[in-house]
């Protein structure tokens, strides 16, 4: 039986990718739950932040050979905004407006110069 094993490129995005979901839950998923007690929502996102320790940490160690750590925190913006931006739609019901847009894309411009070859 041949068992899944990704490119080393695609390992540690697939990695941070999962890793910034528990973040953004740890993060902003008790937003929807103002009423439970700040402790209440601190102590739940420290341990779903555990899990995106569990996931970050391999993803930079493996990534680390394929990517610069430059690179990898990069990536990692990147995914973040994606995560957040459907998190922010779909969970707590917020819009993206142009502004947002244009920020992002900002973002990812600066990211483009990051992986493109020296000026």
């Amino acid at each position: 039986m041949a068992s899944f094993l990704p490119p080393a490129w695609l390992a540690p995005i697939l990695l941070l990718t999962a890793s910034n979901v528990f973040m953004t839950l740890a993060w902003y998923g008790h937003l929807k739950y103002k009423s439970a007690p700040l402790i209440t929502a601190i102590l739940v996102s420290w341990g779903i932040a555990f899990f995106e320790y569990c996931l970050a940490v391999p993803a930079n160690r493996i990534g680390h050979g394929t990517y610069s750590a430059a690179e990898l925190k990069t990536i990692q913006e990147v995914i973040t905004l994606v995560v957040f931006a459907v998190f922010s739609v779909v969970v707590l019901n917020e819009a993206i407006t142009v502004n947002h847009l244009v920020g992002f894309s900002l973002i990812v411009a600066g990211a483009f110069f990051v992986f493109k070859a020296p000026l």
